[in-house]
């Protein structure tokens, strides 16, 4: 058994995808009776169905990186700190 190493927020996804792979054909080239073989190189396309996984943090931080080339201003992060931090502000009374 193969045991899932993914976090439960995350999921796999298919996409479609292209790869370009070099590989050798021999080519037979023959004049009269005398044959010579040659191997150039040639790139072959393949189209395929690749999978990734896909959580919930990659989403939002593209969705966020969409946002930003479109000209859209980044989004606050909120935070607890942040908040704690702003309900009881430093002041000349309260400073320590």
């Amino acid at each position: 058994k193969q045991s899932c190493l993914c976090p439960t927020d995350c999921r796999e996804e298919t996409y479609p995808c292209t790869r370009m792979y070099s590989v050798h054909r021999p080519i037979k080239r023959c004049i009269h009776s005398l044959c010579l073989y040659s191997l150039p190189r040639v790139y072959v396309i393949n189209k395929e169905i690749c999978v990734r996984t896909v959580c919930q943090q990659d989403e939002i931080l593209m969705a966020e990186l969409c946002r930003e080339k479109s000209g859209w201003p980044k989004r606050q992060k909120r935070t607890t700190m942040n908040r704690c931090r702003h309900a009881n502000p430093k002041t000349w009374a309260n400073r320590e």
